[in-house]
């Protein structure tokens, strides 16, 4: 089950059913199926509280995963701020929709496994965000 829900910000549009389907199409490429994901978005500052609460960390940023996966089923909550994912759309030229999208399914590669705290796996999430967004 994929959920959708908001904490003081308006839900983005979406077409809900069509994101699942491309959610699950792109885990089963990992080998995942997919259990409960469950998508908060937020603002700015909803999203720094929860850098600092949970993770120690005083900055912004555009997605947050808690990973509750097992080996073969992608579990986990995941924070995204809607502000940050529009400004950033700005910065990098490109619709809202579309970095959206790119961040909806960051948050799904984090869950199986793939990381980017380091240049090269930097480089690897995003070949992989790539390969997902041509499957939509």
């Amino acid at each position: 089950m994929i959920t959708y829900t908001t904490d003081s910000i308006e839900m983005p549009a979406l077409d809900e059913r069509k994101v699942n389907r491309w959610i699950r199409a792109v885990a089963a490429d990992y080998g995942f199926a997919v259990g409960k994901i469950n998508y908060i978005f937020c603002s700015d500052e909803r999203e720094l509280a929860v850098n600092r609460e949970f993770l120690g960390h005083d900055y912004y940023t555009d997605v947050i995963t808690f990973d509750y996966s097992t080996p073969s089923t992608l579990n986990g909550d995941i924070f995204i701020s809607l502000d940050t994912v529009r400004s950033n759309a700005e910065m990098v030229g490109t619709s809202f929709e579309n970095e959206l999208l790119r961040i909806l399914i960051h948050g799904v590669l984090h869950l199986t496994g793939q990381g980017d705290k380091t240049p090269e796996t930097k480089i690897e999430m995003t070949a992989k965000e790539e390969k997902a967004l041509r499957k939509w």
